[in-house]
């Protein structure tokens, strides 16, 4: 009979590779938002609009926090005063964009963010997910858009 041996590489490999795998599972030990409600798995757009506009209604959003928010991640590509950066990103006091969305509508954008190859991205820089943060917090997005409502004119 053969004894199978494995070399001391080949097991350090798996067992880096289970570490590895285990840690990622974990989701980096992130707490579950309990304001958070899941959405439904397979909801007609309709359906899906609604908890949307439940959630950002429970979500009320406090101006003063949002100006605080905005002025760490927003302030670089839309300006100190939400007028915009040219070439960077749009004026948020006069956009049409902000005056025509819901603020759950908002909210779920900067949530997704735009890349620079959607045909509606008129400067061709991305807007990342959550303002490039992404432990930035459903609140404070409500909060930002709380901010800009404030500021658009």
């Amino acid at each position: 009979m053969r004894k199978f041996h494995l070399a001391p590489r080949f097991v350090l490999l798996i067992v880096a590779s289970l570490a590895v795998l285990s840690l990622a599972a974990c989701g980096g030990g992130d707490e579950p938002d309990p304001t958070a409600t899941p959405a439904p798995a397979a909801a007609a757009p309709a359906e899906a609009a609604a908890p949307a506009e439940a959630q950002v209604a429970a979500l009320a959003g406090d101006v003063a926090n949002g100006q605080k928010v905005y002025s760490l991640l927003c302030i670089a590509c839309h300006g100190p005063e939400g007028k915009g950066v040219q070439g960077l990103g749009k004026d948020l006091t006069t956009s049409t964009f902000v005056a025509e969305k819901t603020d759950a509508e908002l909210v779920e954008f900067i949530k997704v963010g735009r890349g620079p190859e959607d045909p509606l991205n008129t400067t061709g820089v991305a807007m990342p997910p959550r303002g490039g943060n992404p432990a930035l917090k459903d609140q404070e997005i409500a909060d930002i858009v709380a901010f800009v409502r404030s500021i658009h004119q």
